[in-house]
């Protein structure tokens, strides 16, 4: 496997070390997805996705505190981590989870999201594993594509880091 890009090193790790992942995707709207499966190979370690776009999939379909939600939002930390751990196991295959749940929320703008209030840029991305689960919390800029693609590339950054955590070796 030719290992240039951020995404190609992720899966390499995630398939040297035996491990998969599963995303949970809002603003990203299946941008994160999209460029893992764009690297060959990645059936090995890529179990799935959910885009949520809609708060309410968030909670039926990614098990989200319904509560959290009309209290917070979808852009929160906890929303975030909730996603993440959410779809590691909706995700599941023979009954066992996936290692790395990934999830993305946050507004994209150009406008600050009227269900939030929050400014573009405000972004929250969930990881969870069988070790816990984290939220990191980005504040970007530029437009809606720029936005979108940073949080992915973040998204990507933790989860190298988290998978290495794990005990995989990161791929150079």
């Amino acid at each position: 496997m030719t290992v240039d890009s951020p995404a190609s090193r992720l899966v390499a790790a995630l398939i040297d070390g035996g491990l998969t992942v599963a995303t949970a995707e809002s603003l990203t709207g299946g941008l994160l997805a999209a460029e893992l499966v764009s690297v060959p190979g990645v059936s090995a370690a890529f179990l799935g996705g959910i885009v949520s776009y809609d708060t309410r999939l968030k909670h039926t379909l990614l098990g989200v505190d319904a509560e959290r939600l009309a209290e917070t939002g979808p852009v929160d930390p906890l929303v975030a981590e909730q996603m993440a751990e959410g779809v590691r196991q909706a995700c599941a295959v023979d009954g066992r989870p996936a290692d790395l749940g990934l999830a993305t929320t946050g507004v994209a703008g150009p406008d600050p999201d009227a269900q939030t209030g929050l400014p573009a840029g405000t972004v929250h991305l969930g990881i969870a594993t069988v070790r816990g689960v984290r939220s990191v919390h980005l504040d970007l800029e530029g437009d809606r594509a720029a936005i979108r693609a940073a949080t992915v590339a973040a998204a990507i950054e933790e989860a190298l880091a988290e998978v290495s955590a794990l005990g995989a070796r990161p791929v150079d």
